[in-house]
């Protein structure tokens, strides 16, 4: 390890990594917990706390996405677009990351999560089933417009990525919870390699630690997946508003107090 670390504190970041990665494999936002734990240790930068955070997240979604695949069969022509588009502009995102006041966006966040919790409670059988919007082109269209959002985010920041790219399959595409939380493990996957891609680079990694929290992190993302495929998109609905709605309290609390 390159820091100093007593072994309390890299056995909570451990378990840390092990919830987040469980919390990613079932509808995402793993980083709620994993970034944060990070962000707490003394002696690391906020940019290594990001990119130490994305070694960890894309070992768990690796495992996750090969679970997903195995036992669910997303559509990869719908991944591939979606993760491309994310793969770049994650590299762009991570650029900034180093540039851009995170208070700057967590206002608007907070207010589109608040959002997307009050439609997903108020629809009770959004992504119950899977009704497509589009198909052909139009489609592909879609997801690899949704990709170069949401991995610019991912890249630039990062906690929630995993739930907004579920919501968007779902409301914005027409997939029901679980293909969509499939197609997310294999996007989020592309907007870690794309925040990689500059961090590594960049020097930021912090490759002992990322990598033993990786470890944890696929443990974690193995069981989600998992669970969510034998459970269901009930069971991941569920998930999904308790996931938002303790992202919307966190960056609430950020707001009021920052």
């Amino acid at each position: 390890m390159p820091l100093d670390l007593d072994v309390l504190t890299v056995a909570l970041l451990l378990l840390a990594a092990l919830s987040a990665g469980w919390v990613d494999a079932v509808v995402g936002g793993g980083g709620l917990i994993q970034l944060p734990a990070l962000l707490l240790v003394p002696g690391i930068s906020p940019v290594q706390a990001l990119a130490t955070n994305k070694l960890g997240s894309i070992m768990g979604t690796s495992v996750s996405a090969l679970t997903y695949y195995r036992r669910v069969g997303p559509d990869l022509r719908t991944a591939a677009p979606m993760a491309l588009t994310a793969l770049l502009s994650a590299v762009g995102g991570a650029a900034l990351a180093s540039r851009i006041p995170e208070d700057l966006f967590t206002p608007i966040i907070l207010v589109v999560l608040l959002g997307v919790a009050a439609w997903t409670i108020a629809r009770p059988t959004l992504g119950a089933h899977t009704d497509l919007r589009w198909s052909g082109r139009g489609h592909h269209l879609a997801a690899a417009a949704l990709g170069l959002g949401i991995g610019c985010y991912d890249g630039l920041l990062g906690p929630g990525t995993g739930s907004f790219l579920v919501i968007s399959l779902v409301s914005v595409l027409g997939y029901a919870f679980l293909p969509a939380s499939a197609l997310a493990k294999v996007v989020n996957f592309a907007t870690n390699l794309g925040a990689l891609i500059f961090f590594v680079p960049y020097g930021a990694v912090l490759w002992g630690l990322g990598a033993a929290m990786g470890v944890a992190n696929l443990t974690g993302g193995y069981l989600g997946a998992r669970m969510a495929v034998a459970r269901g998109s009930g069971f991941i609905r569920v998930v999904f508003l308790v996931v938002v709605l303790a992202l919307v309290a966190r960056l609430g609390w950020d707001v009021l107090v920052g």
